[in-house]
């Protein structure tokens, strides 16, 4: 006897596909400001490059737009918003808080889910979130330290994991319908983000990058601007059917690929440690999706 395959599997291993290209994004970004782009502008080039190309999409759906304006851009706020948080964090703080602070993430997503969702903690997510911690831990902290924020940067680094919770909340209370509005939101929004967040960080545009050094560039800004809409899509349609604290836990993949890479491709070292805490968050995944999730009318149901 055949058994039917699981709903949530393909979202689960959607989600870890995305997250998964997102932990290669350090690739073009740093070749981007290698180029001549200032950091800071990082943010402003790779959303303005990717805009260019949704633009025609917002305009041919326009009326989805107008229609349902508050379930899409709520949650494209939310995300985007988060989005550029992170990357100006980056910036402005070492890589390393930056992301433990962002990957508080699961965490709030699986107290917001308790709280607005109604959903049950179980004993599965409870092992996931422990096993995650403890990889983050390994493979960040050791050196470094515990990641309490102290700057604008590491603010930013934790307010983009609240923003992308709550805005992953949303995504799921409004369900898989109009993805395509959603992601366009969401690379809109963290363009605008992005600019404010020039405008707080320097006064002005100034150190705005020249059309010759964004030619020098223009290889890694095309490659950026057309996997976005692939790879974000990859990220906001499992978050739409996916508990939040799941995509939480999977998006976790970002940090293996972003450690594994930079092994492979710079000087950064991948030794005992780093294996280990990779062995862990991948168990984490592993034990989160064990446990299958079934969705009702009343909202999540974990059997």
């Amino acid at each position: 006897m055949t058994h039917p395959i699981r709903s949530d599997l393909l979202p689960s291993i959607a989600i870890a596909i995305g997250a998964g290209f997102w932990g290669l994004y350090w690739i073009p970004i740093r070749s981007i400001e290698q180029a001549g782009v200032h950091a800071f502008w990082t943010g402003p080039v790779i959303f303005g490059a990717s805009s260019l190309l949704f633009v025609p999409l917002a305009l041919a759906r326009i009326r989805n737009f107008i229609a349902h304006w508050r379930s899409i851009v709520i949650p494209g706020l939310l995300t985007g918003f988060a989005f550029a948080l992170y990357i100006a964090s980056l910036n402005l703080t070492d890589v390393v808080r930056a992301i433990l602070l962002f990957y508080m993430s699961p965490l709030w997503s699986t107290l917001l889910g308790i709280l607005v969702l109604k959903e049950r903690l179980t004993t599965n997510r409870v092992v996931a979130l422990l096993l995650a911690f403890c990889g983050l831990y390994i493979v960040l902290v050791i050196d470094s330290g515990l990641p309490v924020p102290r700057n604008s940067g590491d603010w930013f680094a934790l307010l983009s994991g609240l923003c992308w919770s709550v805005g992953s909340v949303k995504l799921f209370q409004g369900g898989a319908h109009m993805i395509l509005e959603k992601v366009t939101v969401f690379v809109l929004c963290a363009l605008l983000m992005s600019l404010l967040l020039v405008i707080w960080h320097q006064g002005s545009f100034a150190g705005m990058p020249e059309i010759s050094t964004l030619l020098k560039a223009r290889y890694w800004i095309l490659i950026i601007a057309l996997s976005m809409l692939p790879i974000t899509y990859l990220t906001i349609w499992p978050a739409t059917v996916l508990s939040p604290g799941r995509v939480g836990m999977l998006l976790m993949v970002e940090v293996i690929v972003g450690v594994v890479s930079a092994a492979i491709l710079t000087d950064e070292q991948f030794g005992v440690r780093e294996f280990a805490g990779t062995v862990l968050i991948v168990s984490a995944g592993v034990v989160e999706v064990l446990r299958q999730q079934r969705i009702d009318k009343s909202g999540i149901v974990n059997d």
